[in-house]
């Protein structure tokens, strides 16, 4: 289909990303940088921690979901310009060795009452690991370019 617009999309519509692979190598790259814990650079911290074992970042984790939406069907003409997320949650721990995917479905369209030339989606954005189970889930907030103003 190319590039949407606003007015491309519609409540239900649903599009899929590629995958991405998770090694300890990045998860402990990523912590060293951004998210310095414990559970995140070291094995004995991490068995000792809630977790029992490494595991990623959260933040690694949104960064990662962001490269697959990115480059999902999604297909925005302007790109993914966010506004905001609502329930943002990590209900599973990203491991190494694990195979994310996502998932998006659109909730809610809406013209922008202050911006004509401008369009609001609510996305629903789900990571997945290789066994299917949501390690994160959001509900992103986007501002998309209309075709032609109202």
């Amino acid at each position: 289909m190319g590039k949407r617009y606003f007015e491309d999309f519609k409540v239900g519509d649903s599009f899929a990303g590629g995958s991405i692979g998770v090694s300890e190598e990045t998860i402990i790259a990523f912590a060293r940088e951004f998210d310095p814990q414990p559970f995140h650079l070291d094995h004995g911290a991490a068995q000792a921690s809630m977790f029992g074992e490494l595991v990623a970042s959260g933040w690694h984790t949104a960064a990662m979901t962001m490269r697959l939406f990115a480059t999902s069907e999604i297909e925005i003409v302007n790109g993914i310009v966010g506004g905001g997320v609502e329930q943002l949650s990590w209900p599973r721990p990203v491991r190494p060795g694990d195979r994310l995917t996502v998932r998006s479905e659109i909730v809610e369209t809406r013209p922008s009452r202050s911006r004509p030339d401008r369009g609001l989606l609510k996305v629903r954005v789900e990571t997945l690991n290789q066994d299917g189970a949501v390690v994160q889930s959001f509900v992103g907030n986007l501002v998309v370019m209309r075709r032609e103003p109202a």
